[in-house]
């Protein structure tokens, strides 16, 4: 048995799988793990408390663990994920960044652009082997563009600044029970403002029929191909792949701006684990 972990900022899925055939054995999701904002108690509590007991009648049986996770960018980081894991589970670790993740499944062994839009965004230059060229998201606060978070973003900005017409804007804040107060609380005052700023970025879907919406929407994914795909030098000859739920869902909207950009889309998944468990059991 080997364990494979998708860890984005919002959930983190875990999936036991037969090696010899292929074969998932057992799903179990838990909160988002990112060692670049947690602290390694905070990840082992979550292990312990939500992973080990799901699992506890393999946890013997696992024989190799490959977690690919946002945060993991840097080997003191992947540490940080190697160490909690191996405390709880006997079994050899490698750590890989979300990024690689949406490259093996969606990429396969060719050549192509990586993308995920979830509650961040990210992208990269895969040469069917490794991540040869990378812009940096820098985060939601200076980048992300495209994301669940930067989405969210921009619409409590437009709503708060009057930008909206004012029925959308009531609408916003009696679904979500929402007041400016406790907007600013939540984004600037309580932990993992990305996650409640994604949260928001529902909205938008139920409502992508409504201009002022569909603008934020258009707007946020033109920024991301402009500022992050179209940095590659081979943006325009490649295959263009999505996963995320961002990316899933709103497909339609990003195949119109995609065409706008003369740009080729590849492959969109909402999530990375069935491409990762082919790459792990057939390679």
């Amino acid at each position: 048995m080997i364990l494979i972990a998708d860890s984005g900022s919002t959930k983190t899925e875990w999936c036991i799988v037969n090696e010899k055939t292929g074969t998932p054995v057992q799903s179990i999701f838990t909160a988002g793990t990112n060692p670049y904002f947690q602290t390694s108690e905070s990840i082992a509590e979550e292990i312990e408390g939500a992973l080990c007991p799901a699992i506890a009648q393999y946890n013997s049986k696992i024989e190799a663990i490959y977690f690919y996770g946002a945060g993991c960018a840097f080997p003191e980081k992947n540490k940080i994920i190697a160490d909690v894991l191996q405390h709880y589970i006997p079994a050899p670790v490698e750590v890989y960044s979300d990024l690689m993740a949406a490259a093996r499944s969606l990429c396969k062994t060719n050549a192509g652009i990586a993308c995920i839009l979830g509650t961040g965004s990210n992208s990269c230059l895969f040469d069917g082997v490794e991540i040869i060229e990378h812009v940096s998201p820098l985060g939601f606060i200076l980048g992300d563009e495209g994301s669940g978070a930067e989405l969210g973003k921009l619409l409590v900005g437009d709503c708060l600044k009057h930008q909206l017409p004012e029925a959308l804007v009531k609408k916003f804040m009696k679904q979500y029970e929402l007041t400016p107060e406790l907007i600013l609380e939540r984004v600037y005052k309580q932990p993992f403002p990305n996650r409640f700023l994604a949260t928001l970025s529902h909205f938008l879907l139920e409502n992508i029929t409504e201009q002022p919406i569909y603008n934020i929407v258009y707007s946020s994914f033109r920024n991301f191909f402009v500022r992050n795909v179209m940095q590659y030098d081979e943006y325009n000859q490649l295959p263009i792949h999505f996963t995320g739920s961002i990316a899933f869902y709103y497909k339609e909207i990003l195949k119109e701006v995609a065409l706008s950009l003369n740009l080729h889309l590849g492959n969109i998944e909402k999530a990375p684990m069935s491409g990762l468990i082919s790459f792990h059991t057939h390679r």
